[in-house]
């Protein structure tokens, strides 16, 4: 570890440095917790835990501590693509998004779907969850982060369609967005290898580096 390194055990001694962002990677419960602390604090908070922002309640007060201290929340784009089309569509009439996660089964292990389907023994590609992104991010807090992102990036909790996965012929994770405007259809599809834990991809470390170095960017993509 390098020397200049310094360690805190909790957010009140990392705020004190007065850090210019903190980069979340805890879950949702840590952002209910220190979120607004934060935010409060004028520190910007890059956000991987994003289904936690299905909690109108949680959403509105850090984006209100946000507004107050002029900090930031920013979501990367993780293991998926298209934020940018899905932004410019929703700014001219987006009708419909549909977001489908497809995981090999043991991604899906300590989920509500590991009730209804022996997960380890499942040999056919199996629809686990079809409904709002809302209630997605809700019952799969650890695997339904991105379903939050594209409903914020688009139409919305109720209105996205989310569609979750677990396909024994797949090894990796396989994120498909699916969008429609008066003027534009758009359709993509990211495939990419898990990360050390399976419900994650290992992308999502890649894209916080590319979200930071685009802040600081002299020519920046949004």
């Amino acid at each position: 570890m390098p020397p200049q390194t310094l360690l805190c055990d909790n957010v009140s001694a990392l705020l004190a440095i007065r850090p210019d962002c903190i980069i979340e990677a805890a879950g949702h419960r840590a952002v209910a917790s220190h979120g607004e602390e934060i935010l409060r604090a004028g520190t910007s908070l890059y956000l991987l835990s994003v289904g936690s922002l299905a909690d109108k309640g949680l959403r509105v007060a850090l984006l209100q501590a946000a507004r107050r201290a002029d900090s930031q929340i920013i979501i990367p784009a993780g293991a998926l693509a298209g934020f940018d089309g899905l932004r410019t569509m929703e700014c001219a009439s987006l009708r419909s998004v549909k977001y489908t996660s497809a995981k090999p089964p043991t991604a899906w292990l300590e989920t509500p779907a590991a009730k209804q389907y022996d997960l380890e023994t499942l040999v056919q590609r199996t629809t686990l969850f079809q409904g709002s992104a809302g209630d997605a991010a809700r019952l799969f807090p650890q695997n339904a982060n991105l379903a939050a992102a594209v409903a914020l990036a688009g139409i919305g909790f109720e209105r996205t369609v989310v569609e979750l996965i677990a396909d024994p012929s797949i090894s990796g994770n396989v994120g498909t967005l699916e969008a429609a405007s008066d003027s534009t259809a758009l359709s993509l599809t990211v495939s990419s290898s898990p990360s050390s834990n399976p419900k994650t991809s290992a992308n999502v470390g890649p894209s916080v580096i590319a979200a930071l170095r685009n802040s600081t960017a002299t020519l920046r993509f949004t």
